[in-house]
């Protein structure tokens, strides 16, 4: 951060993506080395065919962009799992637990946050949440005790089918 006269100037090296769409196969690594070169990390949208909808699938799919990065690339994915009508407690107890060490050895969790998308709001979003409060008050409950942030698919589609 530099001071010129009255005016402050702050230059942002390498900032993080919030949210990032990747996909499976050659998309993944086209997009995963180009999204590294800018970024130092990047919020994964779970919207996937399958959705990422469980701990184990996060964990595949951060070795799977971990695989596509140029060498030498400090890029750290936050996973992101895809809110469900069926998602269990245990499973946000679970993605909260797990914990990974990056090159200098900080910590983070692997399973950034949760992310809701109303069903049929977006692309894949078919098994998307039909209910909130009905369906996933226990999870978003089990959220607030384990201080894992819900990341919203903002849409008209929110208010109006939940």
């Amino acid at each position: 951060m530099r001071c010129k006269g009255a005016r402050m100037e702050l230059t942002l090296v390498q900032p993080d993506d919030w949210h990032l769409h990747l996909r499976d196969g050659e998309l993944l690594q086209a997009v995963v080395p180009h999204s590294a070169n800018h970024f130092g990390g990047a919020n994964v949208m779970p919207n996937l065919k399958p959705p990422v909808t469980t701990t184990a699938a996060a964990v595949t799919s951060r070795e799977s962009i971990l695989k596509a990065l140029p060498a030498g690339s400090n890029f750290n994915p936050l996973m992101t799992l895809y809110l469900t009508d069926t998602t269990s407690p245990d499973e946000i107890k679970l993605a909260s637990s797990l914990t990974i060490f990056d090159l200098w050895a900080r910590s983070s969790k692997v399973v950034f946050a949760i992310k809701l998308y109303p069903a049929g709001a977006t692309t894949n979003s078919q098994e998307g949440v039909t209910d909130l409060l009905g369906k996933c008050s226990l999870v978003l409950e089990q959220m607030v005790e384990y201080n894992m942030p819900l990341l919203e698919y903002s849409s008209s589609t929110l208010f109006c089918n939940l």
